[in-house]
């Protein structure tokens, strides 16, 4: 069997889609290590190494071992160490595999520029703007996972999900697995229908109604299922808020209060029949409590989920206050 051939000596990946450039730097380093197993592979940021180290790191060893260095935000290069990435680029070294990874703005644009001149190879992993860019980008990720996905459940998939590649790319490889390998619209919509019942604002409407124990199991579903602490948190925060704002604008007509509120009618609509189980000291109390998980998540709690269970719990509580 022939050997494999290595990549190119010197890539230019560019682009801001932060999934696409991952998979991309990854592709080349398993071309690499796919000619040689002992491909060793260094990631650098142009503020961690100065030019001269970097001319270290591509400099042949004395056991002419392969290796990929990675430059992570390569469009943050100051002009020495750019230099040394075009220095390199004009005489490579056997083996050694220079990868720049670059935004693709205008910052550092002259580097991206020059690196294409020197004929680098260029993987383009740009923003995915474009409802058929997104939907293309979910079929093939049915592919890679070994199984297809109907043009219906496309559909249903990005609605349900939005725009994030992550969260399209891990729904979509889940939905492969758990449907056998071809995924139509009524799989989404069972798959969908659970996450949506264990997302933040899930957790936030049975706190807001006083349902202890429906809103700890949503919240445990939420975090089992990778709802990030912090949606959870804001979804708590913008439930109580609203449920103040509402409450203190007093009754009327949703369709008319809503340009004076800044919320759509039926969240006004629905405000209205939740705040009636509530006092302004209860509200006083929720708020406070919405105020502190949202700093708890961010940091200052040492476990998130402790510090939303204890929040949850607060706003449970407080309907019942005053």
């Amino acid at each position: 069997m022939p050997a494999t051939k290595p990549p190119a000596p010197l890539q230019l990946v560019v682009g801001e889609e932060e999934l696409l450039v991952e998979r991309a730097v990854s592709e080349i380093i398993r071309s690499a290590r796919a000619a040689d197993p002992e491909t060793d592979v260094r990631r650098l940021r142009p503020s961690e190494v100065t030019a001269g180290e970097l001319v270290g790191h591509l400099s042949p060893s004395l056991f002419a071992e392969s290796r990929v260095v990675v430059i992570q935000g390569a469009h943050e290069a100051a002009k020495e160490l750019a230099a040394a990435i075009l220095a390199y680029g004009r005489a490579p070294e056997e083996g050694i595999v220079l990868v720049a990874v670059h935004a693709g703005g205008a910052r550092g644009k002259q580097l991206a520029d020059d690196l294409r001149a020197l004929k680098a190879v260029v993987t383009r992993c740009d923003k995915l703007t474009r409802a058929e860019e997104r939907a293309e980008f979910v079929r093939a990720e049915a592919r890679r996972a070994g199984g297809s996905i109907t043009a219906d459940a496309v559909s249903v998939l990005l609605e349900a999900v939005g725009s994030d590649l992550r969260e399209l790319a891990a729904a979509t490889g889940q939905l492969v697995s758990d449907s056998g390998g071809r995924v139509d619209g009524d799989a989404v919509r069972r798959y969908h229908r659970g996450r949506a019942e264990s997302s933040g604002f899930a957790v936030a409407d049975k706190a807001v109604a006083g349902d202890r124990a429906g809103a700890l199991e949503a919240l445990r579903w939420a975090l089992v299922l990778g709802v990030a602490p912090v949606l959870v948190a804001d979804a708590l925060a913008d439930a109580v808020r609203t449920l103040a704002k509402v409450g203190s604008a007093g009754r009327g007509d949703p369709n008319r209060m809503a340009q004076s509120l800044g919320m759509p009618p039926w969240k006004i609509r629905k405000a209205q029949g939740q705040v009636r189980s509530w006092r302004p000291a209860g509200l006083a109390v929720a708020i406070a409590a919405t105020a502190q998980v949202n700093a708890d998540v961010k940091g200052a709690a040492a476990d998130p989920g402790y510090a939303l269970e204890r929040a949850v719990l607060a706003v449970v509580d407080a309907r019942g206050t005053g």
